[in-house]
């Protein structure tokens, strides 16, 4: 992707995250956004989790930041509509404060999230090192480069537009899958176009960007790649754990692992590190899938 459309991409994101509605000292708590355009019809469900956080930020003040969120993904969203959001003051405490999120399309819930916020508190601290010998993202092409998906025009389509330049180290999904059948991958990302500096905004856009191929650890291990014919696959609940700052226009590696698929449904499980290794975020996901024949 050229400059010009990277900052395209990204300018469309920054607005689809711009929430119309009240300040957050009212009482007022509704919010209306726009969605992103996709080929598949559907509202991508990163930009819904960015989107109800940011409604739910905007009810708090500034010094108070979300360390923690789940939600429920209730029904697809059509991309052509916008969003509108609700948000519920559940508590405020001396030092964390808790908000419900739910976002409505006709009249319907298509998500539904509690977030937890905290003052910023000293205390003890370790983290899970990230791993090592992890080749460069700079080493690996970047995913709308990668040969054998020029005769998938909606995955194409998909990998241009986005805002994210995503790099698989182990290779992608789309059209084939290299290397052994494990439960287990990374994938450096990174936004295409520098991001404003509001530490909001890189949060709610770590959301969007952890929503994107955490799935793949379980399809990885059945050899199961995006184009399979009849593969049907839905994020049905989405976790997120901040630890640190983390700038979403820096590359990140999100390392991610599948611990246990059954049922039609499959569990992933993600760690997001600064390219110095500081752990960032924690991510948790569980999707219904089913693949013809499986």
């Amino acid at each position: 992707m050229n400059a010009d459309n990277a900052r395209r991409s990204v300018r469309q994101l920054l607005d689809v995250l711009d929430l119309d509605g009240s300040d957050a000292r009212t009482t007022e708590d509704i919010f209306t956004g726009a969605s992103h355009a996709m080929p598949t019809g559907r509202v991508y469900g990163g930009q819904v989790l960015a989107q109800s956080l940011i409604a739910a930020e905007r009810t708090l003040p500034d010094d108070r930041v979300v360390h923690s969120m789940h939600g429920y993904f209730l029904r697809p969203g059509d991309a052509s509509q916008g969003i509108t959001f609700a948000v519920d003051r559940i508590h405020d405490g001396r030092s964390f404060s808790t908000r419900r999120s739910q976002a409505y399309q006709n009249g319907v819930p298509i998500f539904s999230m509690i977030a937890s916020f905290q003052d910023e508190d000293p205390g003890i601290e370790h983290a899970v090192p990230m791993p090592e010998g992890v080749p460069a993202p700079e080493d690996l092409p970047a995913d709308d480069a990668v040969e054998g998906i020029d005769h998938h025009p909606v995955t194409r389509r998909l990998l241009a537009e986005r805002p994210a330049d995503v790099r698989h180290v182990e290779g992608p999904l789309y059209a084939s899958v290299e290397g052994a059948r494990q439960p287990r991958q990374a994938v450096w990302m990174r936004m295409r176009a520098p991001f404003p500096d509001d530490p909001a905004l890189h949060r709610a856009a770590l959301a969007y960007l952890s929503d994107m191929t955490i799935q793949e650890s379980i399809l990885r291990a059945h050899a199961v790649t995006w184009q399979t014919p009849g593969l049907k696959v839905a994020s049905l609940d989405h976790a997120m754990w901040w630890h640190r700052p983390g700038r979403v226009d820096e590359w990140l590696l999100y390392v991610q692992e599948s611990p246990n698929a059954r049922g039609g449904r499959g569990l992933a499980q993600g760690r997001i590190y600064t390219r110095e290794g500081v752990l960032v975020a924690t991510v948790a996901q569980e999707i219904m899938v089913r693949v013809p024949g499986l």
